[in-house]
């Protein structure tokens, strides 16, 4: 990271002055690159793609940003945005700061009392349903976000837009070919069964507990993180992927153990109440969920296979992939 060209860019838009200092890059992710700082007794997080970016990293940067930009004052927990930079010639990707946040991923860091305490595990639950439905409560003409996502078409076009990704990945050296069980079978169930009316919302797209910070001493939710597959859609699937990947599932994607979380049932009801959503498909979009997600973490193990990810993260992620697919096959009945 070239710091020195970093802060050149600070200084055209007033951002403090003098060196940069304390610099930290923040574990937890597994794809973007993620660097706390300081500059002129100011603390900053600094978002950017990984260092090989996949075709649209920079666009997902900006739409990143966007979003962040358009939820500033909203009752949606998440970072507050200080500046972005679309153009990729300052660093050689387009990026943003965003405000710190004061709080911990329960996957990285397990307060103490969350982990001992079943009620406050229950509450905490609660309050991730309650963050979630007020995504999907955001009035996209007010908040300038009516054309995130192409609405129309939404619902119909999923499993081939999700399939097409899966074959691109046969571009990417050393992948020989799809590892995910089922991926055909749950493809087709989909189609099939798709629900006959949707309502169009925004969504945050990857809502699980390895992306979500949450206070230190309390129960509760601080802010979503990670907005890169955030669009317009049906919010419903945001829920989908919350149960999807619930802890204690065997597809969850967070390395958290809270059996006190509430179960499935209080989880749909509770969302239904916030968001006043029809929740009578909800089956489908968990389904959708583990087909849409499986599929993107099985590009990242693919990425693993030509060098441009960790074996760790790759492996992790793969097995994961493959777990969903299973989820999702079982849930076909």
């Amino acid at each position: 990271m070239d710091l020195e060209r970093l802060a050149a860019w600070m200084d055209g838009r007033g951002l403090g002055a003098g060196p940069i200092t304390e610099v930290v890059q923040l574990t937890g992710g597994t794809q973007n690159i993620l660097l706390r700082f300081t500059r002129a007794g100011r603390d900053y997080v600094l978002r950017r793609p990984p260092l090989h970016k996949r075709a649209n990293s920079d666009e997902t940067m900006r739409r990143e940003a966007r979003v962040l930009a358009a939820l500033a004052g909203s009752d949606v927990p998440h970072p507050g945005l200080i500046a972005a930079c679309p153009d990729e010639d300052v660093l050689g990707a387009a990026f943003y700061l965003m405000e710190p946040v004061d709080g911990v991923n329960p996957s990285e860091e397990m307060p103490e009392r969350l982990a001992a305490d079943a009620a406050w595990q229950y509450r905490l639950g609660l309050s991730m349903v309650d963050g979630m439905a007020a995504i999907g409560r955001v009035d996209l003409a007010a908040r300038g976000l009516s054309d995130f996502g192409r609405a129309e078409g939404w619902l119909e076009r999923q499993v081939g837009r999700w399939r097409r990704q899966l074959d691109s990945y046969a571009e990417i050296a050393n992948y020989p070919g799809p590892s995910l069980p089922h991926v055909d079978e749950v493809g087709t169930w989909l189609t099939e069964h798709r629900p006959a009316t949707w309502q169009p919302g925004l969504l945050h797209g990857d809502v699980h507990f390895a992306n979500v910070l949450i206070r230190r001493d309390a129960p509760e939710l601080v802010a979503f993180v990670d907005w890169e597959l955030a669009t317009v859609g049906d919010p419903l699937l945001d829920l989908g992927h919350l149960l999807a990947t619930w802890p204690a599932r065997p597809a969850t994607v967070a390395k958290v153990v809270m059996p006190g979380l509430p179960p499935q049932d209080v989880v749909v009801a509770r969302y239904a109440e916030q968001s006043g959503r029809d929740v009578t498909d909800v089956t489908w979009f968990i389904v959708l969920a583990c087909y849409r997600l499986g599929i993107i973490l099985e590009g990242s193990y693919a990425r693993m296979l030509a060098g441009q990810a960790t074996a760790e993260v790759g492996d992790r992620l793969g097995r994961n992939a493959r777990a969903l697919l299973e989820q999702g096959y079982e849930l076909t009945g």
